[in-house]
């Protein structure tokens, strides 16, 4: 591969010009937290020239991780943009998160690239992080680059890592770069693709030394397996391997990169981003391996009659811009990052939202570097940029030539498996925390916040623990609004079990004309989910006129049902018999009957409790089933069959949604987060008599408090 990392940069400058397609590399950084993906941004950064300090997460003053939440916690929250320049190339590099709390930010980092380098440890390893992005990658059809980092650590082996990736992805994983080890330690780096060896110093200043004796035999095998690569990405050099011809090195880079953008093949380099020795090698490798936007795939997407429409990465078509992520902050304003698909993109234009079918009227064009802003002007097709002030424009939103108005398909975020009820910690916040959790909500689409009219409580969701107590962190920090999170209540019924006959009498004189209704009911279990209510009255007991008093009593009654004080189902109502007073009778007072008739009903008809069945699907490979329903069996869920879907068992249960609160959190722990799952309300059902006081007990002290 060529040198192209030593060209000359300006010292601290994110644009040296306006970049087009061809010389521009989309890249996100990808893999398992702690994997060293920040401490690699930071060291490309530096090595191009793009920064004056190589910063450090744990000293908190790396360019990525500059939020408060990111400093404190010394882990990536969120996807941040970082350009530099690599000779006549701009780089737009995408630092992403690791912990599966913060996926969305993996999400729309790898939506918005056409090129994953997956970046691994050489000390942990193929890790699970590490395994979904690859596959995330490969379902989107990016290409792909491995980096194991971390050489210069103790125990870090480069080979062990390598028959890791081989085990799991076959031979897509193709070393290009690897260490020779005198001992433990790295002495030297192999680049195959130029066939010579290197040593650097503590700056990452390389020396050409001569390959190793005692490593050729591996040389040999690592560089006829990519001559097979090269031979078939292309007939000709197919032919040319056959009549056993070396590959020239143009021949060897143009057949590498027609594999990396087929998908076919992840070159494998390797470095430390603390010394940055190898660095020179991946960088070189993000030029002349990795597809510019115009060769990377067409983006595809529908216009207002649902027909597809192909867009082109060119200067010269009509603008489409897609919107990966937003930044909503009270402070700085809310910053919307695109990606211009096709067309030139700048402040004198006003395209349509094609969600809204609105004009957007752009505030100011900036490329951004961290924290750090910098004035655009004309931003070309399958460049990066943040804009200002688009209040309107949401995560997903497309933005267009109003001459062809085309949405993209929006990026798929997985969803909120962890619910907590939130309430402030002052008083009269209550409405503050609406207003900035849907703020929030704006940049992270995997929260969900709701408010639960039966349970009374406010219910924010979210990915994990993590994910909910920077949400909480934030509420606190950008919106000066404190809350605390306690676990939701869960929604019970009640219902009866026997049919029984009861009379509801209600009569009072305070002179003049009194108050006098009185009915006689059959409260009796059925099936329906509401109310059913009938009357059979003979002989104008009860004159037809009170009849829908009779009704709309029960009806306000079963809102709170004898045991608990839960809303009442499965009940029929049936009115009987009943009688009247010509002067006192009035549809309060038979009002009044029919709920002291629903009283006594419920009391005498064996009433329960209730509880909310859910429908559960979990997803795990093979080897965790047998401890997939062992925790389900303790939460007196039935497991009701297994289904193997893609590479993982799905299991299928009915749990019941009080035992459900903690599931995400031990379900990451017993697979390693490689399990996720779906719960879907199913139905109602009896709680076993011996909890029933418990639930009792708790919903009278709730109603104490209240």
């Amino acid at each position: 591969m060529k040198n192209h990392w030593n060209s000359k940069t300006e010292k601290g400058a994110i644009h040296l010009k306006e970049f087009t397609a061809t010389n521009i590399r989309n890249v996100a950084l990808a893999g398992h937290s702690r994997a060293g993906k920040t401490t690699l941004a930071e060291a490309l950064l530096f090595k191009a020239g793009a920064t004056d300090r190589l910063g450090k997460v744990q000293d908190g003053n790396t360019v990525c991780d500059y939020d408060p939440e990111e400093i404190k916690r010394q882990v990536s929250v969120s996807s941040t943009i970082v350009p530099f320049v690599i000779g006549q190339t701009k780089i737009n590099l995408i630092d992403t998160p690791g912990l599966f709390d913060f996926a969305a930010g993996m999400r729309e980092g790898i939506r918005a690239a056409a090129n994953v380098v997956l970046v691994l440890s050489g000390k942990s390893g193929l890790t699970v992080g590490a395994e979904k992005a690859y596959k995330l990658a490969v379902r989107q059809k990016k290409a792909k680059l491995i980096y194991i980092t971390k050489m210069d650590a103790e125990h870090a082996n480069y080979f062990k890592v390598l028959d890791q990736l081989t085990a799991a992805f076959g031979s897509a994983a193709c070393p290009l770069v690897f260490p020779h080890y005198v001992g433990q330690k790295v002495e030297s780096y192999v680049d195959l693709m130029n066939n010579k060896a290197y040593t650097y110093d503590d700056k990452g200043n390389r020396t050409e030394v001569p390959i190793p004796a005692e490593e050729q035999e591996r040389v040999d095998q690592y560089r006829n397996a990519l001559a097979e690569v090269v031979a078939e990405s292309d007939d000709v050099l197919m032919d040319k391997f056959f009549s056993g011809e070396e590959f020239t090195h143009e021949e060897l880079i143009a057949g590498m990169k027609r594999s990396v953008i087929a998908g076919t093949v992840a070159p494998v380099f390797c470095g430390s981003n603390t010394t940055m020795a190898g660095l020179d090698l991946l960088m070189d490798a993000l030029v002349d391996l990795l597809p510019s936007p115009d060769i990377s795939g067409q983006e595809v997407g529908v216009d207002q009659d649902g027909n597809e429409v192909r867009l082109t990465c060119s200067d010269t078509d009509p603008l489409a811009a897609y919107v990966f992520k937003t930044v909503a902050d009270p402070f700085v304003g809310k910053l919307s990052y695109v990606k211009v698909l096709s067309g030139v993109l700048n402040s004198s234009v006003t395209p349509v939202n094609s969600r809204t079918g609105q004009p957007e009227r752009l505030g100011k064009l900036i490329y951004t570097k961290g924290k750090k802003q910098e004035d655009a002007t004309n931003v070309h097709a399958g460049d990066i940029v943040a804009i200002t002030k688009l209040p309107e424009t949401l995560t997903g939103d497309t933005l267009c030539d109003p001459k062809r108005v085309v949405s993209l398909p929006a990026t798929s975020f997985p969803e909120p498996c962890l619910s907590m009820a939130v309430r402030p910690k002052g008083k009269g916040d209550d409405g503050k925390i609406a207003q900035a959790i849907n703020r929030l909500k704006e940049e992270d689409p995997t929260i969900r916040y709701e408010n639960n009219v039966e349970t009374r409580q406010q219910i924010l969701s979210g990915l994990g623990e993590q994910h909910l107590d920077v949400v909480v962190s934030k509420l606190k920090n950008k919106f000066g609004v404190e809350v605390e999170l306690y676990p939701p209540r869960v929604a019970y019924r009640e219902t009866i079990r026997k049919k029984v006959k009861v009379q509801g009498r209600h009569k009072k004189q305070s002179g003049g004309h009194g108050q006098f209704g009185d009915v006689w009911i059959e409260f009796e279990p059925c099936d329906s989910d509401t109310l059913v209510f009938e009357e059979n009255v003979f002989g104008g007991a009860v004159p037809k006129n009170f009849f829908p008093a009779v009704e709309k009593g029960l009806q306000e009654s079963v809102k709170k049902g004898v045991l608990a004080g839960y809303p009442v189902v499965g009940l029929k109502a049936t009115l009987v018999d009943g009688s009247y007073h010509p002067v006192d009778s009035s549809e309060m007072a038979f009002k009044t009957a029919a709920s002291l008739a629903f009283k006594a009903g419920m009391a005498q008809a064996s009433p329960v409790l209730l509880e909310p069945i859910g429908n559960l699907k979990v997803y795990v490979p093979d080897d965790y089933t047998g401890d997939i329903m062992g925790d389900l069996n303790k939460r007196r869920g039935r497991v009701l069959g297994m289904n193997p879907s893609d590479d993982m068992q799905e299991v299928e249960a009915e749990v019941p949604m009080s035992e459900m609160n903690t599931f995400a959190s031990d379900l990451r722990a017993l697979t390693q987060g490689r399990g996720y799952f779906t719960l879907t309300f199913a139905r109602y059902e009896q709680l076993p008599s011996n909890l029933e006081a418990k639930v009792i007990a708790e919903a009278k002290a709730l109603e104490g408090e209240q």
